[in-house]
């Protein structure tokens, strides 16, 4: 999803945080080049040689290049959010509240960053293909959070449609935001997806 500070979580180790500090650093370099140069020109090999590793190593942390913008290691962070939510917050305010604060964060911390990611899922085909399936995953992640929060279980037909909804919806919001030039308050559309789930489509 989006970057955030991370939660009070068990300390890594020291393997881990050199894992995290490597999957940064070609994230970094990723974005360097691509804001000079374009998605389609920048190359894992110049990747490799900006983030100082070698071009299997991107490919080991990241099997295709879409993937260095799309994943990233804050999804247990979300859901640790929503585990935290309210017991009787109703499940779409849960999600509201979870997703837009990550937003917020990336907004406030990465906005270059977070500007360009949105863009290039906007007007890159490989790109969005692979948002579609980042997705799919996280849905899957938080809808395990949804269950127990709901008490069914997590393969429930109706937990299953309502998390993958609401997040498909968030991620039309974003994406519409980028079409439009990026004028528009994010916050705000994404407050007006929620809404338009929750009460449906006027005529």
């Amino acid at each position: 999803m989006t970057a955030m500070p991370a939660d009070s979580r068990e300390p890594l180790s020291l393997r881990e945080r050199k894992k995290l500090k490597t999957r940064l650093a070609i994230r970094r370099a990723t974005y360097r080049l691509l804001a000079t140069q374009g998605y389609d020109a920048t190359t894992v090999e110049q990747i490799a040689e900006a983030a100082e590793v070698s071009p299997s190593t991107v490919v080991r942390y990241f099997p295709v290049k879409e993937d260095i913008l799309l994943t990233d290691e804050h999804d247990a962070v979300l859901d640790a959010r929503l585990r935290a939510r309210p017991a009787d917050e109703k499940p779409l305010e849960s999600l509201r509240a979870v997703v837009t604060e990550a937003v917020r964060t990336a907004l406030a911390h990465e906005p270059e960053e977070t500007r360009l990611r949105a863009r290039l899922m906007a007007e890159v085909p490989a790109v969005r293909s692979r948002l579609t399936e980042t997705t799919a995953r996280t849905a899957q992640l938080l809808a395990r959070a949804i269950a127990d929060r709901t008490g069914r279980d997590a393969d429930d037909l109706e937990v299953r449609v309502f998390t993958a909804a609401v997040l498909a919806a968030l991620r039309e919001a974003t994406l519409c935001w980028a079409e439009r030039g990026q004028g528009e308050d994010l916050l705000a559309l994404l407050d007006r997806t929620v809404d338009t789930l929750k009460g449906g489509l006027s005529l």
